[in-house]
């Protein structure tokens, strides 16, 4: 064989036959293009093998030997994962065992007796020729640490499959490992390298015995083609069992996305980024590991085109709309109005009003909300200075803030230059940050707030209980208000759990020399128990829904 330098390297021949004239007839033809190892039986073969199964090109096995047979020897090494890519060329004078060993994996065969020594030597050099361009394809197509096809190659045979299957009813499946990157950083790059191969090992066994393959894309994400199931439990139940193998008290959260009996006239990527987007709905979602893309997911994700492709002409155009809702302190005889948050709304000219719940998401994910951010901070300083020259208003306003402002170096210069150019100072604005935001690069974002609080702006956090702050990374938090979320104050009336929880929190906030705002106040009985429980401030239905500025202003007027 020739390597590219053109210089000419003797590769390793391994010939296994129990007859001595043999053995000596195949080494005396070979040896001066091979190296040659010997065996004279299968057991022999496999000992030879598992010492120096690296340097040895090819095996020319003969199949009735005493011991371990042939067939046997054939069998042993494509079930053993250092062996199975030796190339294996048969010595036999029966021609029915050609097909036989032929089908158990065997590259070629030789016919006995030996008398055309330049045919053999060619079938050898041909053989390792072909076994090492296999291996040279094998090695660009699969992803070296799990030997799943990399994403190119899965593409590939995965149109391979429609192309040779058209009627088959296929899925697209997309697994994820949740924030596999803290398994990296806690239990070490070699730990992380297991889990993944665990989670690969589990995958060949659910799709073995079916029409599919499998693939990785990046550190955490697998790709999946397959005949249709009617449910992928298996799957991650599969999962689960093995990591539980790997680690009892290793914590890993599997998310699994599916594009069902997929659309052949789609394109391949097409389909996975539809099962990836299902995958993607799972975020947060720590009751279901599995969703599925259908007609509505589609639906969605067109909105949610729409709504990133609109955001420039909306902000243009004005079509997000501010509204405004009092917050009331409680802790006297009688509600007192204490401050105002601004929330945004959005008229689109094809869905209508909507609300943030709907857009927020989606503009925060792909960088877009800091526009956003600045046009709803923009609108409501203007508003809260006109207010407070027309009416004599003068308590803070409260905006909600994204993190991706936080890290912005110039955000707190926007800030003081809107505020100062409406004669209002950093104590008329309060800022709101969602509990989330806390959940990543926390003590990045304490030095954000730090320096906010350093010029004299307060801090909410904003939805207590929504997102994944412990409680030892919270009590070292700089805020200024607790704000509880809204989704306690539900059901604090009709749950005796939500109701000793909130007490709970109230005694952190207490620890933490904080008071607590409780949001989405709707009746009479929440009401009630919040303030007995000791929340201090309030805002939601219960007082007003929010409001235009104009019809704001109205209510403020008649309050007064």
């Amino acid at each position: 064989m020739i390597f590219n330098d053109g210089e000419s390297v003797k590769r390793f021949v391994l010939i296994v036959e129990d007859e001595l004239i043999n053995r000596e007839i195949l080494g005396a033809m070979l040896e001066d293009n091979y190296h040659i190892l010997y065996a004279v039986n299968g057991v022999e073969a496999l000992e030879t093998l598992k010492e120096n199964g690296s340097m040895v090109s090819v095996v020319l096995l003969d199949l009735m030997m005493p011991e371990m047979n042939g067939f046997e020897v054939i069998e042993a090494m494509k079930q053993d994962g250092q062996l199975r890519h030796i190339p294996i060329i048969v010595l036999t004078s029966e021609e029915d065992a050609e097909v036989k060993t032929l089908n158990l994996g065997a590259s070629d065969f030789i016919k006995k007796p030996y008398n055309y020594p330049d045919v053999i030597k060619a079938r050898i050099a041909r053989t390792i020729e072909f076994s090492e361009d296999r291996y040279f394809i094998e090695s660009n197509e699969r992803d070296q640490l799990t030997g799943l096809y990399n994403k190119t190659f899965f593409y590939k045979y995965a149109e391979m499959i429609d192309k040779y299957h058209p009627d088959l009813r296929t899925d697209a499946v997309i697994l994820n490992v949740e924030h596999f990157h803290l398994v990296n950083e806690i239990y070490g790059r070699s730990f992380g390298d297991r889990v993944l191969v665990t989670i690969a090992d589990s995958i060949r066994e659910f799709i073995s015995g079916s029409e599919g393959l499998a693939g990785r894309s990046e550190a955490d994400s697998f790709f999946i083609y397959i005949s249709h199931n009617a449910s992928y439990d298996g799957l991650t139940e599969l999962i689960r069992t093995r990591l539980a193998d790997l680690s009892r008290t290793l914590h890993i959260r599997i998310r699994i996305g599916v594009y069902p009996k997929v659309e052949h006239e789609l394109p391949m990527e097409e389909r996975f980024s539809d099962a990836r987007f299902a995958c993607n709905t799972l975020r947060g979602n720590y009751l279901r590991s599995i969703a599925y893309y259908d007609m509505s997911l589609r639906e969605h994700s067109i909105f949610e085109e729409h709504m990133i492709s609109d955001i420039h002409e909306g902000l243009e155009k004005e079509q997000f709309i501010v509204v405004y809702q009092p917050k009331y302190d409680v802790s006297g005889s009688d509600p007192l109005l204490c401050g105002i948050e601004a929330y945004v709304r959005w008229n689109h000219p094809t869905y209508g009003m909507i609300r943030p719940k709907s857009f927020l998401s989606v503009f925060e994910q792909n960088g877009l909300i800091h526009l956003l951010d600045h046009y709803v901070i923009g609108k409501a300083i203007r508003q809260l200075a006109a207010w407070h020259k027309e009416i004599n208003l003068s308590v803070p306003m409260s905006v909600n803030i994204s993190r991706i402002n936080l890290y912005d170096s110039d955000f707190a210069d926007f800030l003081r230059g809107n505020l100062s150019e409406c004669g209002l100072t950093s104590a008329d604005l309060i800022l709101e940050i969602t509990e989330s935001a806390y959940s990543s690069d926390t003590r990045q974002l304490i030095d954000a707030v730090e320096r906010l609080r350093r010029i004299g702006f307060k801090i909410e956090m904003d939805d207590f209980g929504s997102g994944y702050s412990s409680l030892t990374s919270l009590t070292s938090m700089p805020i200024d208000v607790l704000g509880l979320d809204a989704g306690f104050v539900t059901s604090i009336h009709e749950d005796d759990k939500i109701h000793r929880l909130v007490n709970l929190i109230k005694d952190i906030a207490d620890y933490m020399g904080v008071p607590v705002n409780a949001e989405g106040v709707e009746l009479a009985t929440q009401y009630d128990l919040l303030k007995e429980i000791g929340c201090r401030y309030m805002q939601g239905y219960y007082f007003t829904k929010p409001l235009p500025a104009d019809e704001f202003r109205i209510y403020l007027e008649d309050m007064c």
